[in-house]
């Protein structure tokens, strides 16, 4: 398997040898994956609801797991922003800008 220059050949893959590049398609990945998991999650949670029939217990475990989706989402992505800028603006560490 020939794989671009700046790129070793793996199991999984052509994959970035230099850290900036390896974390970076890595990190997308993990991205999605939560993405996916969240939206799983956020199903459940208006299942729970939908079906609680007045049951305030079942009525809050659906409210937490939406909550707790959310916020999971908004962590992940908040967390890339930060990254983005602090290595990127404040930093200039090369390859993230």
């Amino acid at each position: 398997m020939a794989c671009p220059a700046g790129e070793i050949a793996t199991d999984l893959g052509c994959v970035p040898s230099d850290p900036v590049g390896f974390v970076g398609r890595f990190y997308g990945i993990g991205l999605a994956f939560l993405g996916m998991v969240a939206l799983l999650f956020m199903i459940i949670g208006g299942y729970y609801i939908m079906t609680s029939q007045g049951n305030i217990e079942k009525l809050q475990t659906g409210k937490s797991f939406i909550f707790y989706s959310i916020a999971g989402i908004a962590l992940a992505v908040f967390g890339f922003v930060f990254i983005q800028i602090v290595t990127g603006e404040i930093l200039r560490i090369p390859g993230f800008n």
